[in-house]
């Protein structure tokens, strides 16, 4: 048995689930998986650009993994939608990095499984 057959989802979720809640369960998400891959991948070293570093990959997986457009997660993490456009360069720039762009890409998978994209691009 393949471990995404044992992981039982909602065949759909629900419409009126709210960007806003998404983006903060893919920021929770972010945060959970990190130490699960060592510290490479979070090359920051004080609290505060650790939570900005992990805003900006929430933000960047919302984008390119859900399709939500730059305008609706601003919008979601309390930013302007430029900001969230920054988020998305820096995270590009990094993939450069072999061991953070295995862990991005991780994040895309388990954040496509959990939400799928079409229930969440429904909301554009």
């Amino acid at each position: 048995m393949i471990a995404a057959d044992a992981f039982v989802r909602p065949s759909r979720l629900p419409a009126s689930l709210p960007l806003r809640t998404v983006c903060r369960i893919v920021r929770q998400m972010v945060a959970e998986l990190i130490p699960l891959f060592g510290d490479r991948v979070m090359l920051r070293r004080d609290r505060r650009r650790q939570v900005c570093h992990v805003r900006q990959i929430a933000m960047y997986v919302c984008h390119v993994a859900l399709r939500i457009s730059m305008s609706d997660i601003g919008d979601a993490f309390g930013r302007d939608r430029t900001t969230v456009g920054h988020a998305c360069h820096v995270v590009e720039d990094r993939r450069d990095d072999p061991a953070f762009d295995d862990f991005v890409a991780a994040v895309e998978r388990i954040v496509t499984a959990v939400f799928g994209v079409s229930e969440v691009a429904a909301h554009d």
